[in-house]
């Protein structure tokens, strides 16, 4: 379907791609993937024309209709409904020809080639396809200049995946999807009956959704079997082998080395040093592996507080005057809380991030909050108001008023800003490190709280795992709004569901939440409240409440104490990693007998204590467990 041979291209003096190859059968669903800022995207656009290669060729099969999402979202009068059908350019051409045709032969021609689209189903397909996207009957009626840049950037994706090209491009598909929308186009695209290529940073898509993944890396464009998990297990253990074989070949040229400047000058020698030299000279090097930078994240960790951190008491949220937009909030959320925010946009998630933080008073009822509350909001919208002449450094010193400049580089550092990234003007900052600046703005005054909307859209999956570990090992609460279910599985223990003007909390994970999802688009309607909800007893919210607070205060040591094991545990695999590191470096065999050994004493002890650590924390999460079974 698609061949890339040989492709070079340079933008700006940079060298994007330089020999890059690459094969794309017909049927194929495949991941691109890279590093922000490799070229995916400009590689889109060499395949569609957009742009001239310097080199090499692109080829598409002869007569393919290839599709992408458009980059100007519509927004004429015309309904949604409408938009969609007639992106199925073939379909249109025929119906229109239908009603001037006068040729009966050509009229019989015209409607046999209707009947082999299936031209009659077109508009349930279209219709099926806006509802997976979030639009109800009602909204698919409406013009497109009635909604939002967003929503209808979400019609032009339903146009592209309507038109059924023989080779669909999707270039981050799942941007301007809430968590909804992005399960139903994952399942869509598992089912996918022709050849697409996506650009998606959503680890969760990328495995199930395609059968290969194509790296773009060092100018170059890797094909691997299987989804985003195997292509990494895979590319790091043919790093693993090639970090080896180098650190081998090295060794052996030394030892070459050797052998020809000791017995170079020698008579005797000389034909076999130099036999050897011709050997070193033949000697292919193996390319060491240069890692990549790993972006870094490091959220300070807040001062205990009390719980709760805050309580919502019957709580009305809506906005001056206007028709409440959540009702009967009575929710509250404590220092170990993991809370994801599930629901359709337009439902009230944003509204409630703001009653949380803050930026919203409540209409009716009462927010109950700790003096020494410190909350961290980001929100993606606020890159667009960062000042962009000021350098990362000026900004977060204005943030920080009253610090000293090497704490206000220290807090930086933390988030991967070294001292020439953090003197670039914010201008020149990319959108990734754009929202690493947030982070660090976010989190200056150790929060106890961080809520976090749509905390994603910019990060590469690398940087999205080390976001997930940061807030793994953060010890405050964190509230979280996003389309990535990787993230939102890692992360949250607790869903709370944000639609019919409240919010509940969700009984079940989000594999549970995904196939209510899926009951609910074939009719078969489950309530949002999770399992058996519709004949669970209606409990008194102020009752609810105090017993979910006896329950945490029985459980606080307990809790306190499993903590403790987990980071205890966490310090001795770190602490065995680095021992088998040292171990695995081929110099420490090559230096005194001293230091291998008193490694590997201390690799065995490390390994002991291990064990008893394990079982310690074992011991206190069956505890937990016992006394809090949820």
């Amino acid at each position: 379907m698609l061949h890339i041979n040989d492709l070079t291209y340079r933008v700006g003096g940079r060298l994007l791609f330089d020999g890059a190859t690459v094969n794309v059968p017909m049927g194929h669903k495949v991941g691109l993937v890279g590093r922000n800022g490799t070229g995916k995207s400009t590689l889109f656009k060499l395949i569609t024309g957009e742009l001239p290669s310097d080199g090499g060729s692109i080829t598409l099969r002869p007569g393919a209709r290839l599709g992408m999402v458009a980059q100007e979202a519509p927004a004429g009068p015309e309904s949604l409904i409408d938009t969609v059908l007639v992106a199925d350019v073939e379909r249109t051409a025929l119906l229109h020809e239908a009603e001037t045709a006068h040729d009966p032969e050509r009229i019989a021609d015209i409607h046999n080639r209707l009947a082999d689209i299936d031209a009659h189903a077109a508009p349930a397909r279209a219709a099926r396809i806006l509802s997976g996207l979030g639009f109800d009957e009602e909204a698919q009626a409406r013009p497109c200049s009635d909604f939002s840049g967003g929503w209808r950037m979400r019609v032009a994706l339903a146009a592209a995946l309507f038109a059924r090209p023989d080779m669909l491009l999707l270039d981050e598909p799942t941007n301007h999807l809430d968590l909804e929308a992005a399960l139903w186009l994952e399942n869509y695209l598992a089912s996918w009956p022709g050849t697409f290529m996506v650009i998606s940073h959503d680890r969760t898509l990328l495995n199930s959704s395609v059968d290969e993944i194509v790296h773009l890396d060092d100018c170059r464009l890797t094909r691997y079997g299987g989804g985003y998990d195997f292509f990494e297990r895979t590319r790091r253990e043919r790093l693993s082998q090639q970090s080896r074989m180098h650190a081998k070949q090295l060794a052996e040229q030394r030892h070459i080395q050797d052998f020809v400047d000791r017995f170079r000058a020698k008579a005797s020698k000389a034909k076999q040093a130099q036999s050897r030299l011709k050997m070193l000279e033949r000697m292919q090097p193996i390319a060491a592996v240069m890692e990549d930078k790993t972006v870094s994240f490091n959220f300070p960790n807040p001062a205990p507080l009390s719980p709760p951190l805050v309580a919502l008491d019957d709580v009305v949220a809506g906005y001056g005057n206007a028709k409440p937009i959540l009702q009967g909030l009575n929710q509250r959320i404590d220092m170990d809380d993991r809370i994801a925010l599930l629901g359709a946009n337009g439902n009230g998630k944003s509204t409630l991030m703001k009653l949380l933080a803050g930026r919203l008073t409540p209409q009716e009822g009462r927010v109950v909050k700790s003096g020494k509350l410190e909350v961290g909001y980001f929100a993606q919208h606020q890159a667009e108001e960062l000042p962009l002449r000021e350098t990362a450094y000026e900004y977060m010193q204005d943030q920080m008023k009253g610090v000293i400049e090497p704490r206000v580089r220290a807090h930086l550092g933390s988030f991967g800003f070294n001292k020439d990234k953090a003197d670039t003007p914010i201008a020149n900052l990319s959108g990734g490190e754009k929202a690493r600046l947030l982070f660090a703005a976010m989190s200056r005054t150790a929060p106890h709280i961080m809520l976090l909307d749509e905390p994603t859209n910019h990060l590469d999956v690398d940087a999205r795992e080390a976001l997930i570990a940061a807030l793994n090992t953060y010890d405050g609460a964190v509230v979280l709004v996003s389309h990535d279910p990787h993230l939102v599985e890692l992360v949250c223990d607790t869903l709370w569901v944000v639609q019919d003007g409240t919010c509940q909390p969700f009984d079940g994970d989000l594999g549970e939440y995904r196939q209510s999802l899926l009951d609910s688009r074939k009719g078969r309607r489950t309530s949002g409240g999770g399992k058996n909800a519709q004949n669970a007893p209606q409990l008194d919210k102020k009752a609810e409440r105090r017993a979910r607070a006896d329950a945490r205060a029985a459980t606080q040591s307990l809790r306190a104490n499993a903590q403790k094991a987990e980071k205890n545990l966490a310090r001795l695999n770190e602490e065995k990693t680095r021992i088998e590191n040292e171990l695995a470096d081929p110099k420490i065999y090559e230096g005194s007998s001293e230091q291998l050994k008193r490694l590997q004493i201390q690799l065995g002890k490390i390994n002991k204590n291990l064990e008893e650590a394990e079982n310690i924390w074992l011991t206190a999460v069956a505890e937990l467990d016992i006394v809090s079974p949820e």
